[in-house]
């Protein structure tokens, strides 16, 4: 039955605070009656400071079982929908989602918002995996989240509506007292996990070049420090003086680390989305990313407010790198550019595009 109010009921995995930028932003719709279900509080790798959920919001009581980087979550929860219009399941690998998409998909139509697939394991683990996709063929439509991500699932699902709804985070903050920029020396910045999935061992090497060819620059490093210690120890000495590591950092505190910076980077080797390109989009920076990275296609306009460059090539990272450095002017440009598409990324848009879809698989 249709409400007066549509009322949506959204599974994910974890209280991010980006995705519960977007969250606000839907619930703050005057037709949507929101409530979002969590499958466990926190993740060992994302220690985000604990915030106090809001009151459409809770975290179901459950565990999750471990299969080498894979996890299950197991909630103890079993949903009555009958005062419900549609469901949102951020995730397929879990004992609800796979409950909600086998035995209540004929009864509340369901939406599956999801990252581009990573390819499938072998063998057993590969069977379970295969089994628990081919569950998305009883929602109703998937929101992919990103232009990787429709063309995946729409060759995947080809009967399926697919459409992009990707991350939506606060942007607001990052365009508080924004520079001029470029400034001397250029500084470059980094905001991830410090390993090698992320690219940053090509980011170490590429910088060290710019370094020896004299180029004025800085190199800011914020994240977890994982395995920083060992690629440092590649590096000249040189190099590391021009280096700056300031560990990881609240997202409250990101804002400042983005205005102290001229060009962004994100060298990663895979990337189902990377909302820190939201975030220097939203802070008038020149983005410089891999093709692994799932939001590359989406916010980046190869040539105009950064480069795209093939993932693992150091090479071309390094050109990329250099043709902001050999003139600074087009620091500028590209900084002006990205503030420009900035406003497409705000959260409000991304309830819009949600209220879009849910009303479209309701009518």
């Amino acid at each position: 039955m249709l409400h007066s109010k549509i009322r949506a009921i959204f599974y994910s995995i974890v209280p991010s605070p980006y995705q519960r930028d977007l969250f606000a932003a839907i619930a703050a719709l005057p037709e949507v009656n929101l409530q979002v279900n969590y499958l466990e509080a926190a993740v060992d790798d994302s220690p985000w400071p604990q915030k106090s959920l809001r009151d459409y919001e809770r975290v179901l009581p459950g565990a999750d079982l471990r299969w080498g980087s894979s996890r299950f979550h197991v909630n103890w929860h079993l949903p009555d929908f009958s005062d419900t219009d549609v469901v949102v399941l951020n995730g397929y690998q879990s004992f609800i989602s796979q409950w909600i998409l086998r035995t209540c998909a004929d009864k509340v139509p369901c939406i599956f918002w999801g990252e581009k697939m990573v390819g499938a394991a072998t063998g057993v683990k590969g069977q379970l995996q295969q089994s628990f996709a081919d569950s998305l063929n009883n929602c109703q439509a998937i929101a992919a989240i990103g232009e990787k991500a429709v063309k995946d699932y729409s060759e995947r699902y080809p009967d399926k509506l697919v459409v992009p709804i990707p991350y939506y985070c606060t942007l607001k903050e990052f365009q508080t007292d924004i520079p001029e920029r470029p400034r001397q020396p250029v500084r470059i910045l980094f905001c991830g996990q410090m390993i090698k999935r992320k690219g940053v061992d090509l980011l170490l090497s590429a910088f060290a070049r710019l370094v020896t060819a004299g180029f004025s620059t800085k190199l800011i490093l914020v994240g977890r420090e994982a395995e920083l210690p060992e690629m440092m120890e590649q590096l000249p000495e040189a190099a590391t003086q021009h280096i700056e590591y300031v560990g990881f950092q609240a997202p409250d505190d990101l804002p400042k680390f983005f205005q102290q910076a001229d060009i962004f980077i994100l060298p990663s080797r895979y990337d189902g989305w990377g909302v820190v390109v939201n975030q220097a989009l939203g802070a008038g920076l020149p983005i410089v990313c891999s093709d692994a990275v799932g939001s590359a296609p989406d916010l980046v306009e190869a040539g105009q407010n950064g480069f795209i460059f093939p993932a693992g090539d150091e090479e071309k990272l390094f050109e990329a790198l250099h043709f902001y450095l050999d003139d600074p002017e087009r620091i500028r440009t590209a900084s002006e550019l990205s503030l420009r598409r900035s406003p497409d990324w705000f959260p409000e848009a991304g309830a819009q595009r949600w209220l879009n879809l849910i009303q479209k698989v309701l009518t």
